[in-house]
């Protein structure tokens, strides 16, 4: 195996598992006002920007909120969630050790709002184990575009090619590719439908943080 000299980890479902999150929040959030969440609101809200899932939601079930007092009601429900409850997934931690006791540069590429970041990693006590945390928000784009990844690159000093990324998402695996990072592939039920493909993707797949690449290997 490829030494390599940094490793770069995405957050939501890939060190954490907290996937299930924000549907959760919908479904609370709604029973609070006495309405059931249903199969064809999570459909229609899953490509929607923050903003239009609040116009949306407001509109589809007459509620009298606005759009920024819903927002903040589930910032702050997310906020609780991230800062309380959410964990990682099975041995992350203990992997994330590892790699720092070894030298290695670590960092976060993250598209999670800035303001859940430093709660959930200091809830994990792991917010002292990275190097940089990075998120989307600071590049002005998403993860369609490896712009994050090439980021966390700069920012600790490494070049692209000798970093190695963790990602669940298939087009975030790609992009890392395409700005020449190689990936490991972690298994979320979230996004268990493209497995296969993923694991096509990605230059290794792992559903177990115990069989992650060490860092001598």
């Amino acid at each position: 195996m490829k030494a390599y000299k940094a490793y770069i980890f995405d957050l939501d479902g890939t060190l954490l598992d907290s996937m299930g999150v924000w549907d959760q929040i919908d479904i609370d959030f709604l029973a609070k006002r006495g309405i059931a969440v249903t199969p064809d609101y999570m459909e229609a809200i899953s490509s929607m920007a923050y903003h239009e899932i609040a116009a949306y939601t407001i509109k589809r079930f007459a509620l009298t909120d606005s759009i920024e007092g819903l927002k903040r009601e589930w910032n702050d429900m997310a906020a609780y969630a991230y800062g309380h409850t959410v964990r990682m997934k099975p041995y992350a931690k203990e992997y994330l050790l590892t790699l720092r006791e070894s030298g290695a540069k670590l960092a976060v590429a993250t598209s999670l709002f800035p303001e859940l970041c430093g709660p959930v990693l200091q809830n994990n006590g792991i917010d002292k184990v990275f190097h940089a945390i990075c998120n989307t928000v600071e590049t002005g784009c998403g993860k369609s575009r490896p712009d994050v990844f090439l980021l966390a690159a700069e920012k600790i000093g490494v070049p692209a090619g000798d970093c190695l990324v963790f990602e669940d998402i298939l087009a975030a695996i790609k992009s890392a590719k395409n700005a020449g990072m190689d990936v490991c592939a972690v298994y979320d039920k979230m996004s268990e439908n493209d497995w296969e493909e993923i694991k096509a993707a990605a230059d290794y797949a792992i559903v177990d943080f115990r069989d992650a690449p060490g860092p001598k290997e």
